[in-house]
């Protein structure tokens, strides 16, 4: 009797590393608010469908507009930063602060001091919002 092809029930990734590879980026100008932010990502880890990927991402100081259809956690490493949502109160965060951001989210991503942190984003479902 053969054995069929079975699926792992979970496998396992080690991040990081010294020589993967980053992208430089900043936000769109049209976005920009304050400054002359720029990012640095490094993408540790992509699944096969490419709806989730993990990695860290460093940024300098500024401000610009962001508006989230994705879900994100992530945990700064180091800097500061603030995030205000529109029509909300500033939430300042620092070295060691974990956030979920919730797809719907708006309002201005601002950096403080550079920072630098980890994060896992998970995109919606090919389709989700399309009429």
């Amino acid at each position: 009797m053969t054995e069929p092809d079975v699926e792992p029930a979970m496998r396992l990734h080690r991040l990081g590393g010294p020589t993967a590879p980053f992208e430089d980026s900043a936000p769109p100008p049209e976005l920009v608010v304050e400054g002359e932010p720029r990012f640095r990502t490094t993408v540790h880890y992509e699944a096969p469908d490419g709806r989730l990927f993990a990695g860290v991402w460093a940024a300098t100081p500024g401000a610009w507009r962001v508006a989230y259809d994705e879900w994100e956690w992530c945990r700064l490493r180091s800097g500061r930063c603030v995030l205000t949502p529109d029509g909300g109160e500033a939430q300042e965060y620092g070295p060691g602060a974990a956030i979920v951001i919730e797809p719907g989210f708006t309002g201005v991503w601002a950096v403080l001091e550079p920072c630098e942190k980890d994060f896992v984003v998970m995109l919606p479902p090919a389709g989700d919002g399309e009429a």
